[in-house]
């Protein structure tokens, strides 16, 4: 039951990233994601990680796609379908792509082969904040500082220049 729970939240989570990327408009690729997000967050609560799980849909869902769509809002990027954007190169981008699936792919089969997912115990509150305030803490603590630099990017952006 596990195994097809996850089978099934890992499928949400690539069609939708898939959507994320081929979106024409950028608010419905930042909708996309708040989908691929939370279905990877599904895969984290049928694991039995709840904690990383609520984390991903706090963190990601919650911080950062609504980070995006401040960040549209004050740099009043246009949200319309813009055609020159495309280029030639999707096909190219497509191949390599699905080329790079196929070696990720083969990898995982070759290094896990038949094993059955198993719920993980390293998911609880104490684990996950020991290595986060232990371990992690200089990579979390540059994180938020980078996202700080971007808000304050977006804000410096949206001020409109005073005309003489």
């Amino acid at each position: 039951m596990t195994t097809a729970l996850f089978s099934v939240a890992g499928a949400v989570a690539l069609i939708a990233s898939v959507l994320v990327v081929t979106s024409q408009r950028i608010v419905h690729a930042a909708l996309w994601l708040v989908v691929a997000l939370g279905a990877i967050a599904g895969c984290f609560g049928v694991l039995h990680a709840e904690f990383v799980a609520l984390v991903q849909i706090l963190v990601y869902v919650g911080a950062i796609v609504v980070l995006v769509l401040f960040a549209l809002m004050l740099t009043k990027a246009p949200t319309n379908p813009l055609p020159g954007l495309t280029t030639g190169r999707s096909p190219f981008a497509a191949v390599v792509a699905a080329v790079l699936a196929l070696i990720l792919g083969a990898g995982v089969v070759l290094a896990f082969g038949n094993e059955k997912i198993k719920p993980v115990a390293d998911g609880s509150a104490q684990a996950v904040g020991t290595q986060v305030f232990k371990t992690w803490v200089l990579p979390f603590e540059v994180l938020s500082v980078l996202l700080l630099a971007a808000l304050i990017g977006a804000i410096a952006l949206s001020v409109r220049k005073k005309e003489d």
